[in-house]
């Protein structure tokens, strides 16, 4: 991540010019937002509130229900085109500052390949959507990482025959993968250990019927309470996770204070981290000449340098078999 002056030099330079020659643009498609959807109201005033003696003004209203809709939805379009231009005058600005190197694509996504790879998260998803693809090298430790949002969807049908979808979130966050310079023969898992949290010892029942995997006790009693284990190999899972390795999770869990979990497979790293908010994407309803965001996209688009360092991939302790 870099510095506070670093960024705020930036800021100054760079950014703040171009997020200023954006503001009118965000300012109109706010008073657009604003416009249509009060002319929507007044509509369907017009439409369901005038009576039989007023049929006139019913069709004027439904007429004008449907031109404003209308309109709407063709305002998406400059969104993404304002959304665009955000991406790459400011977004690709920050990258760039932290290290020039990378490559960042606004509309990659990590693949579908890699996630399921991963075997963090094995419930079937209905939707796989995500952006900001950063990808590149940190030393000698590659890395790919973006934005996703994974779910899946239930249908119910109500008492008058009406089916109802819901969407589900299965993840939703920041998903990297890196190399760890080992070829893992099985799979070491680790997870939040919510169960126990909630549960206590009937907690600790839950995990071994979880379908996961072996679950594998550690001697680190802190990591213990935040962390659960699964692994298909034992010895394997001890051996990658070293007592200084167990340390940098806590250290990135406890930096970030988000839902972490981890994946070691193939000759991989995976890690997921969860997040409630859409990230790097500029606001409609909210100045953007704001340093404070700037800030929090460095903090965001370094999390995968902060993983990297805590734990110790560029450190060749190992070679690939």
């Amino acid at each position: 991540m870099k510095t506070e002056e670093e960024l705020k030099s930036l800021y100054e330079n760079t950014l703040k010019d171009k997020l200023q020659s954006l503001e009118a643009q965000r300012k109109g498609i706010m008073l657009r937002y604003v416009f249509y959807i009060l002319g929507i109201i007044a509509s369907i005033g017009a439409t369901f509130l005038s009576g039989p003696q007023t049929a006139y003004m019913f069709q004027i209203g439904l007429v004008g229900m449907v031109i404003f809709i209308i309109l709407l939805i063709r305002m998406k379009k400059s969104k993404e085109a304002y959304r665009q231009e955000f991406k790459q005058n400011v977004v690709k600005e920050i990258v760039q500052l932290i290290n020039p190197q990378w490559n960042y694509q606004p509309d990659g996504r990590i693949s579908e390949t890699d996630y399921r790879m991963s075997d963090l998260f094995p419930s079937s998803y209905d939707r796989y959507r995500g952006d900001d693809l950063v990808s590149g090298v940190i030393e000698r430790t590659d890395f790919k990482f973006s934005e996703l949002h994974t779910e899946y969807k239930t249908t119910s049908t109500d008492g008058d025959g009406h089916t109802k979808t819901e969407w589900h979130t299965i993840f939703k966050g920041i998903f990297a993968h890196a190399d760890f310079n080992k070829e893992i023969q099985g799979r070491t898992l680790v997870l939040p250990d919510t169960a126990e949290k909630l549960f206590g010892s009937f907690g600790k029942k839950l995990q071994k019927m979880s379908g996961r995997g072996k679950l594998i006790k550690m001697e680190n009693v802190e990591f213990e309470k935040q962390f659960v284990v699964y692994g298909s190999d034992q010895i394997e899972s001890r051996y990658i996770l070293t007592p200084s390795m167990m340390e940098s999770m806590m250290n990135i869990k406890k930096k970030y204070k988000k839902p972490i979990y981890f994946s070691f497979k193939g000759s991989r790293v995976y890690v997921a981290m969860s997040f409630s908010q859409d990230l790097f994407e500029p606001r409609i309803f909210k100045s953007g000449v704001n340093f404070d965001d700037m800030r929090q996209m460095n903090e965001q688009f370094s999390v995968i340098q902060s993983i990297v360092q805590e734990m110790n991939l560029n450190t060749r302790i190992w070679t690939k078999d």
